[in-house]
């Protein structure tokens, strides 16, 4: 049997006294689609250059087939010292290479070959260095973070031209929707050693939360000291993840809010809801349009935006996203019509330019200015505390933030403005540069935060999980809002944002909300589903005891020794009523949402 066009065997890889990979492995078969997932900092695009060549481990095989073609796209694409981006996408192509097909991805890509790349932006030389990769058609592509600065169209069009290809993939991102649309095999790199999972990313996440749970089960068993803190950095996101059925039934709960509003008042006549009290109205907007030499940015766009509210914001770049939201925000003002903000709003914000830190200052001086206590609430918190929090460690509290991840700055930055005392909260582009557990602490916070949310994202599976409320830009400045995230403002307008509303209308027509409610409408409960769906929380209820006991049963240290044979059939009973749980859970959100949606 043939060797697999490249494999890495036993890599191992270390950086002054921190050991990055030990014994790490990575295969790629013909035209496979693999996933390279693992926490910021953990040695993924490190280990993706060592599959490109680019870098030499300490010891390990590397094996590449002779005459295999491989394309590595690096996570900051360096165009510098080239005249133009077609000199740059030349330099790219071997001898045989269709440089046809590289003007038409340049074209596909909105570039046109021209440019300088010394004022290109980063999305620009993203777009730029994606073009390379692919016009070489190459047996292996091996892409670091291919998403980044990708608006929503050009990331619909990489997912179909990547699935198109017969190439095999290697691809590393934060972008969870990506990653389950393209792939089928996953590679978790933890701890330096790498676990493989022979399903698409969307199997990932339950499988790294088993394994995590297995592994924290046979250290009790071992009776073995774990230190504390690596156990919470490690494990506590894990533990966050079991509180995901409170929080999307509350997201739920906050559609259907939304999708009752907008049946009944639309979009543009407010009459309907006048009774509403002034404390729960954070912003209301009537009729505002904006324009820039000649061009329409917003065109007569009406909402109302309530407290508790989570409001989402799509379009490709240039259509007028950070315009809309400067104006909600009062910081803009229209050319015509009307924004009220209430009174009482107390702005926190964090901006897609990321504010610049200061290198030299640490970690809690960046939120304290000094001391060691933050007021979180009304309440001073240790800021040791505090920062646990973001997934930081005790001593990094003390440490500058120059040796901090891009995540890590990331995390620091949304600490410090959910530290200042807000009651609306504006996030654009959040998630960009924020690894898979960041992600979840954020989607908590934002399902956490007592008041009203507005955020810019590209992250269709991020919207999904935190918007009561999506606003999509149609083209042309007219915005208009749909109930529930990306996937339910899909469903309603028959296609993603490369594709015309179905129905043609402009935002603000309450008919056609309607007309998308009666498309998406879910088929009826049938017997056996109303049957599950009363008996299911008692379930639940039972299945939550038996783990309580069974944990503190467990607890004894002395069981393990004294009655060995008692304490694995405990731990397998445990175990089993883990996962009866949490296929519960699941199950019972499943039937609550469709009850909900059978009932409007």
């Amino acid at each position: 049997m043939a060797p697999p066009p490249l494999f890495l065997n036993n890599t191992r890889l270390t950086f002054g006294t921190t050991t990055l990979l030990d014994g790490a492995a990575l295969t790629v078969n013909p035209g496979e689609r693999l996933c390279l997932v693992g926490r910021n900092g953990s040695g993924k695009s490190t280990l993706l250059k060592i599959a490109a060549g680019l870098v030499t481990p300490d010891s390990g095989e590397r094996f590449l087939q002779p005459g295999t073609t491989v394309r590595y796209l690096p996570q900051e694409p360096n165009l510098s010292g080239f005249a133009s981006v077609n000199a740059y996408m030349e330099a790219g192509l071997t001898a045989g290479d269709d440089d046809g097909r590289t003007h038409s991805l340049l074209g596909a890509l909105g570039l046109t070959g021209e440019e300088d790349p010394a004022v290109l932006s980063g999305g620009e030389a993203r777009r730029a260095a994606l073009a390379r990769v692919l016009a070489a058609s190459p047996d292996i592509l091996l892409l670091d973070e291919p998403t980044n600065h990708l608006d929503l169209p050009a990331l619909e069009w990489l997912e179909g031209e990547l699935a198109s290809m017969r190439s095999a993939l290697v691809i590393i991102s934060h972008d969870r929707r990506f990653l389950q649309n393209l792939t089928q095999a996953t590679v978790w790199l933890d701890r330096g050693r790498t676990r493989r999972l022979e399903q698409g990313f969307g199997a990932f996440e339950a499988w790294r939360d088993e394994i995590l749970a297995q592994e924290e089960l046979e250290r009790h068993k071992l009776d073995r000291k774990i230190a504390m803190e690596e156990h919470w950095v490690r494990y506590g996101v894990t533990a966050r993840r079991k509180r995901n059925v409170g929080r999307m039934a509350r997201l739920s709960d906050l559609r259907r809010d939304r999708r009752e509003q907008l049946q009944v008042v639309g979009q543009v006549k407010f009459s309907g809801q006048e009774a509403v009290q002034s404390g729960s109205r954070m912003v209301e907007a009537k009729s505002i349009s904006k324009s820039y030499d000649g061009r329409p940015i917003v065109a007569d766009f009406s909402i109302r935006i309530l407290k508790g509210d989570r409001v989402g914001i799509v379009g490709a770049n240039g259509a007028g996203k950070t315009t809309l939201l400067n104006m909600l925000t009062g910081q803009l003002a229209p050319d015509s019509g009307e924004i009220k903000l209430a009174g009482t709003i107390a702005l926190a914000m964090l901006d897609q330019r990321r504010a610049v830190l200061d290198d030299e200052v640490t970690v809690a001086d960046v939120l304290t200015g000094g001391g060691d206590t933050i007021e979180i609430g009304g309440q001073k918190r240790h800021i040791v505390s505090y920062l646990k929090d973001f997934l930081f460690l005790p001593e990094q509290a003390r440490t500058p933030v120059r040796i901090l991840s891009g995540g890590e700055r990331a995390r620091l930055l949304l600490a410090k403005a959910l530290a200042s005392p807000s009651n609306f909260l504006v996030l654009d582009e959040p998630t960009n540069d924020l690894d898979l557990g960041t992600l979840d602490l954020l989607e908590e916070m934002i399902a956490d935060y007592p008041g009203t949310v507005i955020v810019v994202s590209h992250d269709r599976d991020f919207l999904d999980r935190v918007a009561s409320a999506t606003l999509m830009a149609e083209g042309e400045g007219v915005f208009r809002e749909y109930a529930g995230g990306y996937t339910d403002m899909v469903a309603q307008r028959g296609g993603g944002v490369t594709k015309r509303a179905r129905d043609g209308a402009r935002q603000g027509k309450a008919k056609s909300q309607q007309s998308s409610a009666r498309e998406t409408r879910a088929p009826k409960l049938s017997f056996k589903d109303k049957h599950a769906l009363e008996t299911l929380p008692k379930r639940m209820v039972e299945l939550e005891k038996i783990i309580a006991t069974g944990q503190g049963a467990l607890g004894d240290a002395s069981l393990y020794t004294r009655d060995p044979a008692r304490y694995t059939e405990i731990s397998n009973g445990l175990e089993k009523a883990r996962a009866e749980l949490a296929s519960a859970e699941e199950r019972w959100l499943e039937l609550e949402i469709l009850r909900e949606d059978t009932a409007k």
